[in-house]
């Protein structure tokens, strides 16, 4: 894996990851203040920071993960299984 390739690749696990973390963890208000601009359902404490470092730790995890696997050539294109038939 090339360096750029291995930033595109951290940037959409980071990005997928951030899906995963956002939820976790987040309380709605049942009430919702609208005069303060919340309505209801909007989380109480967003904790925003927290989330994109877990974020970012779990993607440089997943990352590390798939850079192991495209150099190892366990799954691999040229040869084996996943391979295109010799014509």
């Amino acid at each position: 894996m090339t360096w750029f390739s291995g930033i595109v690749v951290y940037i959409l696990i980071w990005w997928t990851a951030l899906f995963v973390v956002l939820p976790i963890g987040t309380r709605p208000d049942p009430e919702g203040d609208v005069t303060a601009g919340g309505w209801r359902g909007t989380p109480r404490e967003a904790r925003i920071g927290r989330k994109l470092l877990g974020t970012t730790l779990l993607a440089a995890v997943l990352w590390i993960g798939v850079w192991v696997v495209i150099d190892s050539h366990w799954i691999s294109f040229r040869s084996g299984p996943f391979s295109l038939p010799d014509r």
